[in-house]
């Protein structure tokens, strides 16, 4: 009984000095326990000449989606696990992004990279598909819809960067001030971040913050580029996307600090078939922030038993 209680204690040290002094890998732990739960299984296909990763899992029609500006993959990772009954949920890190490839020699532009979210659908095989995506994920969505309506079968945009006309928003006030909260360099920055994007932060330990701002300072100087590419010029979706028939579900934050929930309103005037939801108390990330309620208005949407 003695040896166990030492062993037991031992193993307590040991994880604590893991969580303490090398917080990344729990971190890595956590992120791959998400996966296992929403039934996702981790792959990657080369598009482009860049490695592509991607996350897949569930049953049903396919469902592409696209991450925001510095996010990844896996902030579709909730809300999978409440669509995976009814969708085959395909979340890649668009190049650029995440775990992809970053080639300094390439360009992240709008038409490239529409260019090869089409090419990574090719690679899986899906000539149509269900698509959706937030901010800036949302933006190339909307983009790839008008551009190749024949392939889309329905979208599903929360946030969507792109309409010029909106109101402006406590984040672009700041762009136009020469600060870029999008990417953070310092801790202070970080919950900066943090506080813009969310209404009620997801719970998360404190030393789990280091990880995720090292990873943000390692490609704070690529996310500028990639940021300059994009949005220095930005394409509106105004007088791009007018008329889109395809069927959309639109969700916007009510407290939306990122891209003011006004962009719903413009957005919802362009669309043939759009179903517009103004999620109350909620920021600029809804299938983060609140994934249930998101899956729930998306399923209703499909016309699915949520």
């Amino acid at each position: 009984m003695t040896e166990f209680l030492i062993l037991l204690g031992l193993l307590v040290v040991g994880l604590l000095a893991v969580y303490y002094l090398a917080p990344g890998i729990p971190y890595l732990w956590l992120i791959a326990l998400g996966r296992r739960t929403a039934g996702l299984r981790l792959h990657q296909v080369r598009v482009d000449g860049h490695d592509v990763p991607y996350l897949e899992g569930g049953h049903g029609e396919p469902l592409l989606l696209l991450h925001g500006f510095g996010a990844d993959k896996d902030n579709w990772t909730m809300v999978a696990r409440y669509l995976r009954r009814h969708c085959r949920v395909i979340a890649p890190d668009l190049p650029g992004f995440g775990d992809a490839s970053r080639l300094e020699q390439a360009s992240y532009g709008l038409d490239v990279q529409l260019e090869r979210i089409a090419a990574f659908a090719d690679a899986l095989g899906l000539e149509s598909f269900h698509l959706g995506g937030n901010s800036m994920g949302g933006y190339l969505a909307a983009m790839f819809a008008k551009r190749h309506p024949e392939r889309v079968r329905s979208l599903w945009l929360l946030a969507p960067a792109g309409a010029m006309g909106a109101e402006p928003s406590e984040t672009l006030t700041l762009l136009e001030a020469g600060e870029n909260p999008l990417i953070p360099r310092d801790m202070a920055a970080f919950d900066k971040l943090a506080a813009l994007c969310f209404e009620t932060a997801p719970a998360m330990p404190a030393q789990f913050k280091r990880p995720l701002l090292a990873r943000f300072q390692r490609n704070a100087a690529f996310n500028e580029k990639i940021f300059a590419e994009l949005f220095t010029e930005p394409v509106a979706l105004e007088g791009c996307i007018d008329g889109l028939a395809t069927r959309t579900l639109l969700v916007w934050g009510d407290n939306d600090r990122v891209l003011h929930p006004s962009g719903a309103g413009i957005l919802a005037e362009l669309l043939n078939d759009v179903s517009t939801v103004i999620m109350p108390r909620m920021g600029h990330i809804p299938m983060v922030e609140r994934p249930r309620d998101s899956a729930s208005d998306y399923l209703r949407f499909r016309g699915f038993r949520a």
